[in-house]
């Protein structure tokens, strides 16, 4: 609950509509996000982990307005990025090439 809420706050999308973005079904979010989707995912959450180190919230609604700070500092870093590069951080690309056939999975 609290990593959706990281996805969600950084890149505007739940891992479920994340991954729908990708065309994933079962497969690994993470392991299938370019460097910079992995990059930001892990300023979010290291940035959560540090500061639920230095304030120790106690109870979901604490810890859930900490996972958004978290996820802010992300979604900020995701703005310096994007304006840099002059293109977007987030892609329909996936690290692995799958293709699906009638359901079935064709690697």
């Amino acid at each position: 609950m609290l990593t959706n809420e990281i996805y969600k706050t950084w890149s505007g999308m739940t891992a479920r509509e994340y991954k729908d973005f990708k065309g994933l079904r079962k497969e690994s979010l993470r392991d299938n996000m370019t460097d910079i989707e992995v990059a930001l995912t892990n300023v979010g959450e290291i940035a959560t982990r540090d500061i639920a180190r230095k304030e120790n919230p106690q109870g979901l609604m604490k810890n859930l307005e900490v996972v958004k700070r978290g996820g802010s500092v992300a979604r900020e870093t995701r703005k310096v990025y994007e304006c840099e590069v002059n293109e977007s951080a987030i892609s329909k690309e996936n690290a692995l090439p799958y293709r699906y056939v009638d359901k079935e999975l064709i690697e």
